[in-house]
């Protein structure tokens, strides 16, 4: 796995590709975080990038360093970058969204969760 400066690194060169316009009124910008964000939803689920809307920071995107280590820690650096890339693409459609007054990936995140808990249910 590469180092949390390696990530932090690959984040801003992907970044530097997003249309400028993707970043309107995140006025927070995008985090990486150290942490692992385990899904309260279930054993060994990883949150992987968050949304924020509202509260002190406005609008802004979390990553989390710590789950990709831990799903994606196995991986090369350019399958990590594609990784890292899908979750960035879906928190900035969460933005979008958000913006538009939309919960389209809202009800996707949660019918994918619920149909993945229902595949492997979680055992106590």
């Amino acid at each position: 796995m590469i180092t949390i400066a390696e990530m932090e690194k690959m984040l801003d060169d992907i970044v530097s590709e997003f249309p400028k316009e993707l970043f309107n009124e995140l006025n927070g910008g995008i985090i990486l975080l150290p942490e692992a964000m385990p899904n309260p939803a279930g054993i060994n689920l990883y949150i992987l990038g968050q949304y924020h809307r509202g509260g002190n920071l406005g609008r802004y995107i979390s990553i989390y360093y710590g789950s990709f280590e831990k799903v994606y820690g196995y991986l090369d650096e350019k399958r990590l970058n594609e990784k890292l890339t899908h979750t960035l693409k879906h928190e900035f459609t969460h933005h979008l969204e958000s913006l538009a007054g939309e919960k389209g990936l809202e009800v996707k995140d949660a019918e994918f969760l619920a149909d993945y808990l229902k595949k492997n249910p979680v055992q106590e």
